[in-house]
């Protein structure tokens, strides 16, 4: 993040003198717990001391520079009406956007960053002491200003952080220290907090990634951040409940990027349970992606300047690890900088609906609680196997894109960024393979799941190819066709056995025809896998994949039954691709395939 360079000591006393005027004397140095930001409860509240019941509180961005360089320096001193909300949690995080120093240190060199965008923000060890009383629990500075003062500012957090009055994560002497987190328990759950930086590196300097022999911030820059995985993995495997605090995104942005998106699902995938962040010093999407709740941006919370005011608090309700209410409580930051204020009446109301519309974007289902509805969490991949083919169901039924009780369908068309490509080094070789990776597209669309839920899924096509694919997808999605899972294969390794093993519908892979030396349709971006476990491909070696052997002579005959994922002919997926020109490949008993001829 990037606030303010280093300027003149004369702006640093105007904008203090600004919020001493404005800010300080009625909302920061007060008698805490007067007048604080008290949300209610909500309902299903009075649970909340049962065992395994608690709330978690996040805020965005803070720091003490400007208008907020005051506050540590006033013994009584507070966050302001926020405060209240922080404090009733049992658990509130922030991120402090500064290193933690009383004066140590120098500027470290930004070389990799623009001269005109090079910002270095520090905050003293009392500042720790207004988070404290303002009710937060853990603090991160695993961020682009946190070794803004280096080697030896670094050190200096270290000693701080040893005699803090809350948790500082996200630093350490060593790597282990760096991404160890903070472990606490609350009514008998057992919560791990870790946090770390994926936002652009500004500095070669290896202070700003934490090594095994030296100190430093704990980065999630590299693909895949292995690092971070295996301490979520670790922590999961003993852990009731794993949050993630990651600094990632683009700045001045409302969507999230195909990175913060490829984060996101790792994270999920490696046992998250809440994953929050910050960076973009605007609002991002929040809501549910296989099971994990995923915040991509909470904007600033305590800032120099209110040139950006949307803030506030995202309070989570837990029963063990998930979620059962999503609260957004809006409040905004004053023009002149300091902590954010409650909003109220209409202007309340506005700011609610606009953190429902901002999951549009983001690709998320609505959480528990939040406007649209409960979300459907994940479940046994095993049990997706388990319906039998003679097992008879209604069709499903065309309908308007949305219906009374899910998300409208969306989807998103994007060039194979850096990300992604990273992303796609199983499935794709630059010296072999016979298309290259500027004529495909990547694509997010929303799919029914087997369990009536709804989830954003991501294949890789031919770009000629993506716009028609957008489409057939539209289709299945209103006639609530089920989709178990969508994701590239490079999640199984690119390996297309273990894929649909896994019964995963994809896309690109460049491989070859099984058995053969010649490309498949598969590495040109122009097939698509469905269901492979409801609709197998009955080869002479044998039935793939093997699960698939129950659904082999399932009757996939016009007007069949309908069977919950198997494809049939005349069907609604069948039409879908017809009408883009791609075929089904029945004809050679490959059910779960659809090529362009």
């Amino acid at each position: 993040m990037r606030g303010r360079r280093l300027g003149p000591a004369a702006l640093v006393a105007a904008l203090a003198a600004a919020l001493l005027a404005g800010c300080s004397t009625e909302d920061a140095d007060r008698d805490p717990g007067a007048g604080e930001m008290v949300e209610p409860a909500g309902e299903g509240a009075e649970d909340d001391e049962a065992p395994g019941r608690l709330t978690l509180a996040f805020g965005g961005d803070v720091h003490f520079e400007g208008a907020l360089a005051a506050l540590p320096g006033q013994p009584r001193s507070t966050l302001g009406r926020v405060s209240g909300v922080l404090r009733d949690a049992d658990l509130a995080m922030v991120n402090l956007e500064s290193a933690l120093t009383s004066g140590g240190g120098a500027p470290t060199d930004k070389e990799l960053e623009d001269p005109s965008l090079r910002y270095w923000f520090r905050s003293p060890p009392s500042a720790l002491d207004v988070l404290a009383r303002s009710g937060v629990d853990v603090v991160t500075i695993a961020n682009n200003h946190g070794a803004d003062y280096g080697l030896e500012g670094v050190r200096e957090s270290l000693e701080i952080k040893a005699d803090a009055p809350l948790a500082v994560v996200g630093v350490g002497q060593d790597r282990a220290e760096a991404f160890g987190g903070y472990s606490t328990t609350i009514r008998g759950t057992d919560v791990t907090v870790l946090a770390a930086d994926a936002a652009m590196r500004e500095s070669a300097d290896p202070i700003w990634a934490s090594g095994e022999g030296g100190p430093g911030i704990a980065s999630a820059r590299a693909t895949p951040p292995r690092n971070l995985l295996r301490a979520v993995r670790r922590a999961e495997a003993t852990q009731d409940l794993v949050v993630v605090y990651v600094h990632w995104g683009a700045e001045s942005t409302t969507c999230p990027t195909g990175r913060q998106a490829y984060l996101a699902q790792t994270l999920a995938d490696a046992g998250a349970d809440v994953v929050v962040g910050a960076h973009a010093h605007r609002l991002q999407g929040s809501g549910v992606l296989d099971g994990a709740y995923v915040n991509y941006g909470l904007g600033n919370f305590a800032w120099y300047h209110g040139r950006v005011p949307e803030s506030g608090v995202l309070r989570l309700r837990m029963d063990g690890d998930e979620v059962v209410d999503e609260d957004w409580l809006p409040a905004r930051i004053p023009l002149a900088g300091g902590p954010a204020r409650p909003s109220t009446g209409a202007a309340r109301e506005a700011a609610l609906r606009e953190w429902a519309d901002r999951r549009t974007c983001a690709g998320l289902e609505a959480a528990p609680g939040s406007p649209g509805g409960p979300a459907v969490q994940d479940r046994d991949p095993q049990q997706e196997t388990q319906q039998e083919p003679d097992r008879q169901q209604a069709s499903p039924e065309p309908e308007p894109d949305g219906g009374n009780d899910r998300p409208a369908y969306a989807a998103r068309v994007e060039r194979v960024d850096e990300a992604i490509r990273d992303r796609m080094s199983a499935s794709h070789d630059v010296e072999t393979c016979p298309v290259d990776l500027a004529d495909l597209r990547y694509l997010r669309v929303r799919h029914q799941d087997f369990e009536g839920g709804t989830r954003m899924g991501e294949l890789v096509v031919a770009a000629s190819e993506a716009e028609g694919v957008v489409e057939v997808f539209r289709e299945l999605y209103r006639a609530r066709f089920p989709i178990a899972r969508m994701r590239l294969v490079d999640a199984y390794g690119a390996d297309d056995d273990r894929s649909m093993a896994a019964n995963n519908s994809s896309g690109y892979n460049c491989r070859t025809v099984a058995g053969s030396d010649s490309f498949s349709d598969h590495a040109f971006g122009r097939a698509i896998d469905i269901n492979p476990i409801q609709n197998p491909y009955d080869s002479p070696q044998g039935v793939v994949p093997d699960a698939g052997r129950r659904f082999v002579d399932a009757d996939r005959s016009p007007g069949a039954p309908y069977v919950k994922g198997v494809v049939r002919d005349g069907d609604v997926v069948v039409r879908a691709f017809e009408r883009i020109g791609w075929e089904w490949g029945d004809s050679f008993a490959d059910y779960q395939h659809f090529y362009v001829p």
